[in-house]
């Protein structure tokens, strides 16, 4: 029996994701693009297109996902960053618009470097790789290692690295710097594990679904921030500076603890929502 689903009908389904969603019609669109292989524009000329048989059961399939609150990230297997459509599977988190404030921020530290300076980076939990393929999509000339713990996490960055063919990167597996060989670099950023595991919003939307490891810190969320902190003192140059996501109320502990391992120059920069979200220090090597 041949399928007699339109897309106008499909876009009507919208109405299924009132209880999981806030943007119900943007998260049909978006489904719907993806399993009709077409843009958001392609649902709007072509209204009266009939779906197959196969393209109906796949959107309901994924309707149904939706409805159970799984992220549509997960759903279509991937998610813009900086302007790179990167691949994401549930061993890494949803790389998060907030996130490229710290890229732009990492950027502007350098923004007086000649367009051939090199630089080099470490990337610490990288998970997709977005931090460090963003970094490398506007500098070529920088040297970039991706570290994340998890071997599904590296295989994941290592996928989207070769997708877009970005020479200037690495990915190593390490628990943060412990397998990284001594090497002194420019500048070390991180989006760590940095929610308390008390939580409420580790059991609401997206996170439900993203892995824990890669969330939940000890130390009320501060763990992880502390021990980069204390680590990144033997690889950072004379100078380098450490750049480090943490959670909105979290800025006054962090600073604490840049101070504590003697940083200098530290400052936070605020999100979207104008929020302190990124802590970044300098060292100076004795």
């Amino acid at each position: 029996m041949s399928s007699s689903f339109t897309i106008t009908q499909a876009l009507q389904k919208s109405v299924l994701l009132e209880s999981v969603s806030d943007s119900t019609r943007l998260d049909v669109e978006v489904l719907l693009a993806h399993i009709l292989q077409k843009d958001r524009a392609y649902l709007y000329t072509w209204p009266e297109k009939i779906l197959s048989q196969e393209q109906e059961n796949d959107f309901l399939s994924a309707i149904q996902r939706r409805i159970k609150g799984e992220p549509i990230a997960y759903i279509i297997g991937e998610k813009e960053f900086w302007s790179l459509t990167l691949t994401v599977d549930p061993s890494t988190l949803i790389p998060r618009p907030d996130t490229e404030i710290l890229v732009e921020t990492a950027l502007g530290l350098f923004s007086d470097d000649v367009n051939t300076l090199s630089r080099t980076v470490i990337d610490l939990g990288t998970g997709t790789g977005a931090i460090a393929l963003a970094l490398a999509s506007e500098k070529s000339q920088w040297q970039i290692m991706a570290v994340d713990v998890s071997e599904a996490a590296c295989e994941l960055a290592e996928k989207n690295r070769q997708r877009y063919q970005f020479c200037n990167v690495s990915v190593q597996q390490s628990c943060w710097l412990d397998s990284v060989e001594m090497m002194e670099v420019d500048m070390i950023v991180s989006n760590p594990p940095y929610i308390d595991s008390h939580d409420p919003h580790l059991s609401q939307g997206d996170v439900r679904f993203e892995p824990h490891s890669a969330l939940v810190a000890a130390n009320q969320g501060l763990a992880d921030i502390e021990t980069i902190v204390k680590q990144a003192q033997s690889h950072l140059t004379h100078n380098g500076y450490l750049l480090i996501e943490h959670g909105y109320q979290q800025a006054d502990a962090a600073r604490a603890i840049f101070q504590q391992y003697h940083y200098h120059d530290i400052v936070m920069v605020k999100d979207m929502a104008n929020n302190p979200r990124i802590t970044v220090g300098q060292l100076t090597r004795e």
